[in-house]
């Protein structure tokens, strides 16, 4: 997968789902339990996008509300204060950021712009209408306020287009009729004549299958989406690259997916977007327990499977994006979404893991999650640990494979355990030393302050992570530890791990 992103107040892609409560772990017994982890750094399993880390910034009116709590307040693209310093620092942060614009209520955006025939208003409630609101309104000076931000803040835009304009709905959640392309024909025209930077132009939100607030046959989609290339490539044929084209941003469903890429054609659609939302509801009150349980986490990567099947079948020119994904739909559950781990998370993963996926094998249980990529801009390895379990400290050993007298490649998930076994428990880990004689690792532990996973303050190393007076990220610094020293990751935790002196030729 490419790029996943996450609706933003400021949330942040990839980590939305790790936000359990009401667990504090000082007060458990600790349990300690052995674990080998072996790396293969002799070639790449996968690689992602420059981009992994991205954001989506939404339409919601700051009167959307679930289960008695409204927490969008101003934070959607139509309200959002550009001038506060603390968002612009948290962009730059992560140097060139993707954004989405886009979201549940993109279908019902007008852009007032050209020749459009209809009033253009802003959201209000109404019963009837797409998630609950009228049609909205982006004004024109609005949209250039928001790409003046964007170009001084080096954002990556992917916009998403309002792919029900035309159409006329024929039952509850079902629309139907031509898409009508001219309001965005006007609306990319502008957007041209101002020298605004899109890198890509999605195609509607949440429309396939049965739909979310609405669907469009996928016959009926497909033929657009050949409609609005063919408008890409005529406005920006003096460009080069030009914007590519992503759809369909909406929750994988194999028989509408393959029809659309099966009408659409070859190279008509550069990225298939898919969300995941696979903790379910907000209101859930087993949401803590689904965060936790790793069995119920890797469900998701069904999903990864079925839709690398679907691209190979019928798209195999296309990336696999992950347009969206929050974990817990209708804006999360308080207490839970906006506690512990943040975008600091996020914003190590950016700094720490490069491209380059390698494949990991272990010994532990389910609860222990490893994940190994070769490190970002340097030689060497990076690891990321995150530890589910209440009550265990993982104690690690880590090997590499070519130091290993087994094949990794004939190792399967279920013999994990038999593919480790026998290997030296007073071995950390096999590289080769630096120049000076010397080796050591970074480590990167986050923790929740107080061990209590409500809170709202992560611990980098046992120390606060809070942006200064002034809206500055904090110094994210490791500790220096002996490569060759025992490695360790405490309850409910994130631990990242740089091996400066790995060997991984895949990482050359």
């Amino acid at each position: 997968m490419d790029t996943p992103c996450e609706p933003i107040g400021l949330e942040l892609g990839y980590w939305a789902w790790t936000h359990p409560s009401g667990l504090d772990f000082n007060r458990l017994i600790i349990e300690a339990e052995y674990a080998v982890i072996v790396v293969n750094g002799t070639q790449a399993v996968a690689k992602t996008d420059a981009n992994y880390v991205c954001a989506t910034i939404d339409w919601w009116p700051h009167d959307k509300c679930n289960y008695n709590q409204c927490p969008w307040g101003y934070s959607s693209i139509i309200n959002l204060d550009l001038s506060h310093p603390f968002l612009a620092n948290a962009i730059q942060a992560f140097e060139r950021l993707r954004i989405r614009v886009g979201g549940s209520l993109q279908d019902a955006v007008l852009y007032d712009v050209g020749n459009l025939k209809t009033p253009c208003h802003p959201f209000r409630k109404m019963g009837d209408g797409l998630f609950g609101f009228s049609k909205g309104c982006l004004h024109m000076e609005r949209w250039d306020e928001v790409n003046n931000f964007f170009k001084k803040t080096g954002v990556l835009l992917t916009f998403g287009l309002n792919a029900l304009h035309g159409r006329h709905q024929l039952r509850r959640r079902v629309w139907g009729g031509d898409w009508d392309s001219s309001n965005a024909n006007d609306f990319i025209k502008y957007t041209i004549s101002k020298g605004h930077q899109i890198d890509s132009w999605e195609f509607g939100n949440e429309l396939c299958g049965g739909g979310i607030g609405a669907s469009v046959d996928a016959e009926q989609y497909g033929r657009d989406l050949i409609k609005l290339k063919t408008m890409i490539n005529e406005l920006y044929k003096n460009f080069n690259p030009k914007p590519i084209l992503v759809a369909p941003g909406g929750f994988y469903d194999k028989q509408w997916y393959d029809k659309v890429l099966q009408v659409s054609g070859s190279l008509v659609v550069n990225a298939i977007t898919h969300h995941i939302y696979n903790l379910g509801a907000g209101v859930d009150h087993n949401l803590v327990n689904k965060i936790l349980d790793p069995s119920h986490l890797s469900k998701v990567s069904e999903t990864f499977s079925n839709l690398k099947q679907t691209i190979q079948t019928h798209g195999p020119w296309a990336s696999a994006w992950v347009g969206e994904s929050g974990g817990a739909y209708n804006s999360g559950r308080r207490n839970v979404s906006n506690t512990f781990v943040n975008s600091f998370c996020a914003l190590l993963w950016h700094r720490l893991m490069g491209k380059e996926v390698l494949d990991v094998n272990t010994s532990a249980s389910p609860y222990l999650r490893s994940y190994a990529h070769c490190s970002k801009g340097r030689a060497g390895i990076t690891l990321l640990l995150i530890n589910l379990s209440n009550h265990t400290r993982f104690d690690i050993g880590i090997q590499n494979s070519i130091n290993v007298n087994l094949h990794a490649k004939e190792t399967t998930y279920h013999s994990r355990k038999s593919f480790t076994h026998g290997l030296k428990r007073n071995m950390l880990w096999v590289g080769s030393k630096a120049s000076d004689g010397t080796s050591f690792r970074e480590e990167y532990h986050l923790t929740p302050e107080d061990g209590n996973l409500q809170s709202k303050t992560m611990l980098l190393n046992g120390k606060p992570l809070q942006l200064t007076d002034d809206g500055d990220i904090p110094s994210l610094n490791p500790v220096l530890v002996d490569a060759n020293s025992p490695m360790t990751i405490a309850p409910l935790s994130f631990k990242f791990v740089a091996f400066l002196n790995f060997e991984a030729s895949a990482c050359k």
